[in-house]
């Protein structure tokens, strides 16, 4: 099992973040796993990606050309990354900030992580609703093991975040 994922947003979105938590993850389920940020000029407000894969073999790149699977937090990462997605992958956008307008594509999953996030009290959980709602749909690592990469991986001064940032996870899960 191979599974190249490109997770892109806006700067500020936590979308490294959403693909650290992820590779760490299966990194502790014994996998195979590369993560490769893209940062620069486009960090603040543009479009800021990073591309993960996760492996039961050794992975010869860590650059994805063709994505399993896009998760996608925006309009401008839409229309930057859709051309990208393998005609059988699997296709996870955020429907607050962003529309497909393509009904043709049977695997996609379309949620509202945004507004699922301001309800919850904190806009910047989105990140892990959507990764909630993406590992509950691929089983690519267990919730379990993420819930706790987010207690461990979390700075001193960021602990406050650790339990919300759990609670979207699991919000996330049920929406696939």
């Amino acid at each position: 099992m191979t599974e190249k994922i490109i997770i892109a947003g806006s700067g500020g979105q936590g979308i490294m973040l959403l693909g650290k938590v992820l590779a760490e993850a299966a990194m502790r389920e014994g996998r195979h796993v590369t993560w490769l940020p893209a940062y620069g000029a486009e960090v603040r407000g543009g479009t800021a990606h990073c591309m993960v894969i996760v492996s039961d073999e050794a992975i010869g790149s860590p650059y994805v050309v063709t994505a399993d699977t896009l998760i996608l937090m925006n309009a401008p990462s839409l229309e930057k990354f859709k051309d990208r997605l393998d005609k059988k992958g699997l296709l996870v956008v955020n429907s607050s900030l962003a529309a497909t307008n393509n009904k043709s594509k049977e695997d996609k999953i379309e949620q509202p992580f945004t507004d699922i996030a301001i309800k919850m009290g904190n806009i910047k959980i989105a990140n892990m609703i959507a990764l909630g709602c993406f590992i509950s749909r691929e089983n690519i690592v267990k919730l379990t093991t993420v819930s706790r990469v987010i207690s461990d991986i979390a700075p001193e001064n960021k602990r406050d975040l650790v339990e919300i940032n759990q609670k979207a996870l699991q919000e996330g899960a049920k929406l696939s």
